[in-house]
């Protein structure tokens, strides 16, 4: 009880004194000219991939500039890039550890707040900062159609290197190199690509250590897309209507007009492709079994709040101490969780999760 209370006592103490200062990713500058971007690209943005990973690439029958899609999940501490091969599905290509990120499990509210986002988001030729501070950066495109509907704040939300996170994925400067011309190679002709981003792996044992938190609603609106995707190979088609997420939308059989979505407005009728509707419905339906498995064994429950400021692979403890630190602030400050310590570590092993109920 005693070591509850000093948490809560210093977190709320850092809470008050970051609230002072709204916080975007730090060091990225939104007025950069774009003219500047084009005529002095510096060497680093400019750098042809390692020479072990253009083998990959040809191993795994992956073009050089086909389309990329990228992953990333908070509690694991992991960002992931998959490729389309040349059957014109994605497969994984590399799984990068995080080396940190903000926040606590939860989307992006509120410029500050020093969440990272969760949800999907669209990256243009645009977004691609070879001036970054940290290095290189991909500004994730938050907030997004959903996000402004949802009426949620912030800018400068990004990946980018130097291991320093506020509000951001950060990952190493060697890391964000590879992840930089992956996406650059990728947008050679090509408008975008996604990025999918995920409190955790959407799987029915994840979602049942997190039955009680209150993004759980917003956690499975996420997980249909998960499932499009992982059950296709096909990056899945992102509408958003009635403030919520709508994938592989398209017109009903034998409709005249073309779909139209307004994200705050009443969703129009719409059909799903019935190949990927099949192979979505599926998976949804094994992990729904198993979810109930989970629940009806009463697995414990994760505590709604890690009381840390984000996470970090366990990969980079060693080489960066002391980098995740008490929360600045609180996403559930109304309602601290009275959990006992939860004996759980999930196999990847972030140090969010390590550390749950350590604090508690």
């Amino acid at each position: 009880m005693i070591g509850a209370t000093v948490v809560r006592a210093l977190v709320v103490t850092a809470a008050l004194a970051a609230a002072l200062t709204p916080v975007a990713c730090l060091g990225e500058n939104s007025n950069q000219s774009p003219s500047r971007a084009a005529k002095e690209l510096p060497a680093k943005a400019t750098k042809e991939l390692p020479a072990e990973l253009l083998a990959l690439l040809k191993q795994k029958k992956m073009p050089k500039h086909s389309p990329i899609l990228v992953r990333i999940f908070k509690e694991e501490a992991e960002l992931e890039v998959w490729k389309q091969d040349t059957t014109g599905h994605f497969q994984i290509l590399k799984t990068y550890p995080i080396c940190r990120w903000s926040g606590d499990l939860g989307p992006k509210l509120l410029e500050g707040d020093r969440q990272a986002p969760e949800g999907f988001y669209t990256v243009t030729p645009e977004l691609m900062n070879p001036h970054s501070n940290f290095y290189l950066a991909i500004n994730t495109g938050f907030p997004n159609s959903f996000d402004k509907a949802n009426k949620r704040d912030g800018s400068l939300l990004m990946i980018h290197g130097d291991c320093s996170s506020s509000g951001c994925f950060a990952m190493t400067d060697e890391q964000i190199s590879e992840i930089y011309s992956l996406a650059r190679d990728a947008l050679v002709g090509r408008p975008s690509f996604q990025v999918q981003a995920y409190p955790f792996r959407m799987t029915p044992a994840n979602l049942a250590r997190h039955r009680n938190n209150p993004n759980l609603a917003f956690w499975k609106m996420l997980k249909i897309g998960n499932d499009h995707f992982e059950a296709t190979g096909l990056e899945p088609k992102v509408d958003v209507c009635n403030r919520r997420y709508v994938f592989d939308a398209q017109p009903t059989p034998n409709s005249p007009d073309p779909l139209v979505f307004n994200p705050t407005g009443k969703c129009p009728a719409f059909a799903v492709d019935r190949k990927i509707a099949r192979a979505a419905l599926k998976k949804q339906r094994t992990d729904e079994v198993e979810y109930a498995r989970l629940l009806e064994d009463n697995v414990p429950a994760a505590p709604i709040s890690s009381g840390l400021d984000g996470g970090m692979n366990n990969v980079f403890l060693a080489r960066f101490p002391n980098r995740v630190t008490l929360a600045r602030l609180l996403p559930f400050a109304s309602h601290w969780p009275q959990l006992p310590p939860i004996p759980w570590a999930d196999k990847h092993g972030s140090l969010t999760s390590k550390w749950f109920g350590a604090l508690f």
